[in-house]
């Protein structure tokens, strides 16, 4: 029946996993829309936990750069630590069975020219089908910023808002989380701790 076939370019709930990459305390003082970017990564990780979705988040060199920042900290295990700029090879579930079976994976976070550029490269690289909320993701600069989301664009990611990302894992209105979902959606932004 039509009404319930779905695009395979939407997300599920049931394919995804959201990772958060290196969202640090000294690293996100300095970048553009610090705010916004952060609050929209909480979003994710909320709606990824009332949804069931799998997250995983990253830090860079977290001696020089600090740790994850406390409002989203508060929503994730305890990040894994890295010094490459790809977090793929930094990803237990990479070499797992699971990553069979979550072949989407959203990822949010700093900086959209070096750690998120290199990790979703290495992930389109590796078939996955891999979403970059644009307003999930900042630089320092407006200009490595957009160049980086045309370059992964072009590579074969998609990139979207977070927003979007929220109402494809929730699908219908018609789902128990639904209401849940849409406050997260109208909320004020939170100013980070």
């Amino acid at each position: 029946m039509l009404e319930n076939s779905r695009s395979r370019a939407l997300l599920s709930r049931q394919t995804s996993r959201l990772l958060i990459v290196d969202v640090q305390s000294k690293l996100i003082r300095i970048m553009l829309d610090a705010e916004a970017t952060t609050d929209a990564c909480r979003r994710l990780l909320e709606a990824a936990r009332v949804l069931g979705i799998p997250t995983d988040a990253t830090e860079q060199y977290p001696r020089g750069l600090g740790a994850t920042v406390e409002s989203l900290a508060a929503h994730l295990d305890a990040p894994v630590a890295k010094m490459r700029f790809s977090a793929v090879p930094s990803l237990e579930w990479m070499a797992s069975a699971a990553a069979g079976e979550r072949r989407q994976v959203v990822v949010a976070g700093i900086e959209t020219h070096v750690c998120i550029l290199q990790t979703v490269l290495d992930l389109v690289a590796r078939g996955f089908d891999v979403h970059v909320p644009a307003d999930a993701v900042t630089s320092r600069k407006s200009l490595d910023h957009e160049i980086a989301l045309r370059r992964m664009s072009a590579e074969g990611a998609t990139i979207t808002t977070w927003e979007s990302v929220l109402f494809e894992w929730c699908e219908t209105a018609e789902a128990t989380e639904f209401k849940t979902i849409s406050r997260l959606v109208v909320e004020r932004a939170k100013p980070d701790a």
